[in-house]
Order: C-alpha cells, then structure tokens, then sequence
C-alpha cells in the first residue's frame, strides 16, 4: 500500500486506525525543553538520538527567532542495543563543562523509552567527573508515543517540582505560585506586571519571559539570563495557593496537584485569561487573595474590549469555526468564540486526550445543540475532512494547519504553538483584557481580509 502523502490521499478516519496523516502534535520532548527553558541556569539534555535535538531547536527557534540550544547523548546502532549509560554520563559531564549550568533537565525519547534506559538510576549514581560540581541533574520521562509536546512541557514543571521543592517551614500569605501553561513570553510579562500591582508575591513557573524574547548580547551568552530561580522553586511549598491555569489538564501531570498533595499548598484551577469572563474571573480570584480593589485602568481596558465587541459583532456573530491544537488552549479558544458569538463547530484536540469531550461537555453543556463536534487524538487528515463535511467560516489554530486551511478554501487565524510562518510569535498576547483585544482585532481582520480577497473588488468600506 502506497502511503506517500498526498491532498487525494485519504485513509479511513475510523477510531483505533494505525496510520497518523500530518500530526496535529509535536513530540512530548519539545515541550520538556520549552519548560526548562524558564529556569534560570538551565540546560536541557536528550537522551536519544541527535535528530532528536536537531529537530526541536529547528521548531523552538523558528517559532521564538531566539538562539537555544539543546544537548543529545547522540545514540548511535550500538548505543541503542547495549543502552545510553555511558553517552548519557558523559554528555552530562560535558554539559557540565561547558555550560557550568546551576540544573540539568534530561528528557527521555522515543529510543531511550523503548530500549528501557533507567536514566533515574544513571543520575542516582551517577559520580560527576569535576568534584566541584554542584548543579542539579533531574529527569523527566517524555516519549513521544504517550503524549504530545503539551504533555512534555507539563510533566517537565511536575519533575521540577517534586525534585526541588521542599517542605514548608511556614506559610507565607501573599505568596502565589503560577502555573500558567504554555503562554507566550509576553503573556508571561504581563502576568507577571499584573501579579505584582496587585501586591502579591508571585512565583511563575516556568518564566521564559526573558530567555526566550530577551534584547541584543553584547557577546553570546551560553546560557540566557532570565527564568525563576532554583531558590524560587524550592520555596513553592511555603506559599498561601497555587493558581494553575488549564481545563484538560491530567492531575497526574499537574504540579499544583503534587504541591496540595505533598505540601498542603492548595490549588485553585482556573482556565487561561482569554476573554471577558475568563479574565473577570482571574481577577475576581486575586482580587478575593489579596482584598485589592478592581484598579481603573483594568476596568477600562475592559469596556474597550466590549465596544470592540459590539463594533465588530456583524463580522463574527454565527460565523462557525475548526478550532485545533492542544487540548487546554482548543478549550479556552472554544469559549472565546462562543463569547463573541462565534460557533467552533469542530473543536480537535492532537494529543491523546481521554477525557476531553468530558471535559468540553463541562464547559459547554449544550455542545449537541449547538452542532458542536468533539475529537481527541487527532490529526490534520481527520481534521480536515471532518471540516470540509461541516463546513466552516475559518480555521483557528497553529501554522501546522495552514496547508488544511488553503485546500478548504477558508482563512486561518494562527494562535498557539508552532507559528513558523508569520513573525513575532514571541510578542503574541492572548491574556487579559487587552490580549483578548489583540486576538478579537486579528480574527475580525482576517475575516475582512479573506472577503476583500474573495470579492475581486479590491479595496471597499467593510
């Protein structure tokens, strides 16, 4: 059977088929390395195979436009036979030379999983070549066959926890710990701004803000300043909650659930701040912490967020959308077009979401009588034919789906990860007020546009 991949090509879109078409995922590593990108002093190592590394700074770098590095224990035929102890001892004693890194984040492959590496029992015993080291070395199991890139990032905050946090003394009020997903480096600042006016201590894990969008060097920098401290993490346990942003979140992967399990430190879940009653609720919840009144300025980004509402309602009110990606950000993009009276017909997440219409079923109660469809697990061939049956107004998502998008016909608005195709990714704000703001103006526009396209009139009042 011919399998080369082709816009005529189309396998059975059954479940339990064995053939993935153009995944609408990334492997669970890149995620690993995306989180410890956020720690300061941080330095990631594969372990697998340099195509391994190779591809994942390809997609960071295309995305962020930043240089990053990411080290491999460059498994070789006889290295995945015999085992990696060796590669992996020596490329953490070479990491450690280079880089002089105060942590060492390892993450699994696909090859070290499957040959059965015990990389925690490496590290255990592991005797450093340089007496003088004193940096962490932690790991964190990411193969790609049990998850997507989301799935790698959460598991990543989950093992920088549990490895270094420690038992709270005391209990510090005021003092918040944040778990806010795979945000952008400016929503990361902003969040940070806006935890700080509010009077709270904050600490935000992980915290590319600056390592992953920072300023000119006046010389390379080895290891990018910027990301939360290794003290910072230590101390997470003595906070008053921790806040963690997610809707499809697995407990088993959740940092947050560790703190409230292992350190008494309660968690309190809330989606992502995208649109006017996610972020009200954000910012009842600090509000509620901190006692703080509801500043000016915040109320009024909001009533310009509502006027751009009813000034743009006549371009998206009943428009119906094919929002994908992963899980957490499909969900809180689906109430954000149902807010602007937008229908997500199709709501697809990549990664391998048991629960997910569950979940989706909990936020929208009457997703059937809305005609909304709900698939997990899934990849651009499912997701496009499941569109071109539906029918849709555009697409919403990453730059994977741009070539689905232009074969259907229908304008893409990009949002999530990867967006490779356009610029200042990195700058892309979704939070808040004034995020939601950004990305209503961006999907309005890109209506207008693809008519202003599709008319052949060229340029018209709208």
């Amino acid at each position: 059977m011919n399998l080369k991949s082709t816009s005529k090509t189309k396998f059975t879109t059954e479940p339990g088929r064995e053939v993935t078409q153009d995944a609408c995922r990334l492997c669970s590593p890149l995620g690993a390395c995306l989180a410890f990108k956020g720690v300061e002093g941080a330095v990631t190592i594969l372990h697998g195979s340099q195509g391994c590394a190779t591809y994942i700074r390809r997609y960071l770098i295309s995305h962020f436009r930043e240089p990053i590095d990411v080290a491999s224990t460059s498994f070789t035929e006889e290295t995945a036979v015999f085992g990696g102890k060796s590669n992996l001892l020596a490329g953490l004693d070479n990491v450690s030379r280079q880089y002089s890194p105060q942590l060492i984040g390892v993450a699994t492959t696909c090859l070290s999983e499957t040959i059965g590496d015990d990389v925690a029992a490496v590290l255990r015993d592991r005797v450093p070549a340089n007496p003088e080291e004193t940096c962490k070395v932690l790991n964190v199991s990411t193969p790609s066959y049990c998850g997507s890139h989301a799935d790698g990032f959460y598991r990543a905050v989950r093992s920088l926890v549990t490895s270094l946090t420690e038992p709270a003394h005391e209990t510090f009020n005021r003092r918040l710990n944040v778990f806010p997903g795979m945000a952008s480096p400016a929503d990361l600042r902003w969040l940070k701004r806006v935890l700080k006016d509010f009077g709270l201590e904050a600490t935000v894990l992980p915290d590319y803000s600056d390592t992953l969008d920072g300023g000119l060097w006046s010389s390379y920098e080895r290891i990018p300043s910027g990301g939360t401290t290794l003290e910072a993490i230590r101390a997470m346990g003595s906070s008053e909650c921790s806040l963690e942003f997610g809707h499809a979140l697995n407990p088993l992967d959740s940092a947050a659930v560790w703190l409230e399990e292992n350190r008494g430190v309660k968690r309190l879940l809330t989606g992502a701040p995208l649109g006017v009653a996610a972020s009200d609720l954000f910012f009842h919840r600090l509000q509620a912490l901190t006692g703080c009144d509801f500043p000016a300025e915040l109320q009024a980004e909001r009533g310009r967020l509502i006027d751009a509402y009813a000034d743009g309602h006549k371009y998206v009110s009943g428009k119906r959308a094919a929002v994908y990606g992963e899980a957490d950000l499909v969900a809180t993009l689906a109430l954000f077009l149902l807010e602007i009276g937008v229908i997500p017909v199709l709501c697809a997440a990549g990664g391998p979401v048991n629960a997910f219409r569950d979940v989706m079923k909990g936020l929208v109660p009457d997703l059937e009588e809305r005609g909304m469809e709900i698939m997990s697990d899934a990849d651009f061939d499912h997701i496009e034919q499941a569109t071109a049956r539906i029918g849709v107004d555009f697409m919403i998502g990453n730059s994977k789906g741009y070539k689905a998008a232009k074969r259907l016909g229908v304008p893409l608005v990009r949002v999530g990860f990867p967006i490779h195709d356009r610029f200042g990714a990195a700058r892309n704000r979704l939070m808040g007020y004034e995020g939601t703001q950004r990305l209503f103006d961006d999907l309005v526009n890109t209506l207008l546009s693809h008519n202003q396209e599709a008319s052949g009139l060229g340029y018209s009042y709208m």
